[in-house]
């Protein structure tokens, strides 16, 4: 499953705000910051993400950097606007 998370929520979660993912109205996923702890036996950012990695609860991105400018495409048809007009007035 491919999930897209906006920038204002990614914002919200670095800020510290816990967010609890939703389906049907069931709590299914929790987005909280990470904290890395400190002090002499912390473990770094880059150790942390390897243990997450390994414990399947992290997929590490394949390329470092920004992802490509997205591109919609092009779908034939109607406007999802005239097709939901014509359904509402079909009711």
């Amino acid at each position: 499953m491919r999930i897209t998370i906006s920038r204002g929520l990614m914002r919200a979660v670095r800020r510290g705000t816990e967010v609890v993912l939703t389906e049907r109205s069931r709590p299914v996923a929790r987005l909280t910051r990470i904290e890395a702890p400190t002090g002499p036996e912390a473990e770094t950012t880059a150790d942390l993400l390897r243990r997450l990695n390994e414990q399947g609860l992290l997929r590490c991105a394949a390329k470092a950097g920004p992802l490509p400018p997205w591109k919609p495409r092009k779908i034939a048809g109607a406007p999802l606007s005239e097709t939901v007009r014509v359904e509402r007035e079909d009711r």
